[in-house]
């Protein structure tokens, strides 16, 4: 039998590869709960507004979970996202640059639904790889 970390860790890990690796923006009502908390994006409509936005400025994008922990009701994640900077990204032009970024993901999980994230990545050197200097 699974224990409740294991459990919230593989519910993590499949919202990752759903929603950041395949797109499927909607699946937002599977993974998380009716009064999610999304503290890095300001809201679930917030969280894919952004996704939208790396989607369309890396359309090649990819997710790599690293290390992924759980400890209670917390999950946290360090990933990398690699990609190709192939569209507007925040008014940047696409360079055709490739991005290889560390960030951090801190899920809560309840009752099998995420419930509140909060997210950092790199983007000092997001923006550096971006713009090649």
């Amino acid at each position: 039998m699974k224990t409740i970390e294991q459990s919230n860790v593989e519910l993590v890990g499949d919202f990752i590869e759903a929603f950041w690796n395949r797109s499927e923006l909607n699946c937002v009502d599977r993974f998380l709960s009716d009064d999610y908390q999304e503290l890095a994006y300001e809201s679930k409509e917030g969280l894919k507004r952004f996704a939208a936005t790396i989607l369309e400025a890396f359309p090649d994008k990819r997710y790599t979970v690293e290390q992924i922990i759980g400890q209670g009701d917390k999950v946290l994640v360090r990933m990398t996202v690699k990609g190709t900077h192939q569209g507007i990204f925040f008014g940047t032009a696409p360079t055709g640059n490739s991005i290889d970024v560390t960030l951090y993901r801190q899920y809560r999980v309840e009752n099998g639904k995420i419930t509140e994230h909060r997210g950092w990545i790199d983007m000092v050197t997001m923006w550096h790889q971006i713009r090649g200097n």
